[in-house]
């Protein structure tokens, strides 16, 4: 039988002390119930096409991408982006403060709109926002253009540190999470 260390027990003028400094106290009614507080979503950016500030914006590199499936998962973080920034960011427990939904346009407008969206993201102090880019299905060819020029845009832009696919409850596959620099 080994030794089990005493509990120290506290003198009354010890307790007396610290009644006096706390001073007086209600207790909490017990519950059982736990609270769910729910995220609540930035509103979707609407896009604004402005020709005059696209024809100022630079250019990204043009060449024939591989497609991205569908079902595929994005992922890419630059050099010196912490793993475990980059693990929270996967699962999702970064705040997303701001969302740009990309449905229903064209790869040339929506790299306008991801242009300025990143900027004007960044411009905020925003660090962590989440694009949505769909996965394809309604393309003619059900190929996932967005998705697939998307992973080499945000490859191409300095402000991103970071991106991902988002959990399945934020839109899966067919939405990123982007981790953007503090500059």
């Amino acid at each position: 039988m080994t030794n089990m260390p005493r509990k120290n027990k506290l003198s009354p003028e010890d307790i007396e002390l610290f009644r006096r400094k706390v001073g007086p106290v209600n207790p909490m009614r017990a519950t059982n119930r736990a609270t769910l507080v729910k995220k609540r979503r930035p509103p979707p950016r609407q896009p604004s096409l402005d020709q005059d500030q696209a024809d100022r914006e630079p250019a990204f590199d043009t060449f024939e991408p591989m497609d991205a499936a569908a079902d595929e998962e994005l992922s890419f973080f630059r050099p010196g982006v912490q793993h475990a920034q980059f693990r929270k960011l996967r699962k999702g427990r970064c705040a997303i403060r701001s969302e740009l939904d990309l449905h229903g346009l064209t790869a040339a407008q929506a790299r306008q709109e991801l242009i300025a969206f990143l900027r004007e993201s960044q411009s905020r102090g925003e660090r962590c926002v989440r694009i949505i880019h769909g996965k394809g299905y309604n393309s003619p060819d059900r190929r996932s253009v967005l998705k697939t020029m998307l992973n080499i845009w945000l490859r191409q832009c300095d402000e991103v540190l970071a991106f991902c696919s988002a959990p399945l409850h934020d839109g899966g596959t067919g939405a990123a999470y982007v981790l953007l620099s503090t500059r």
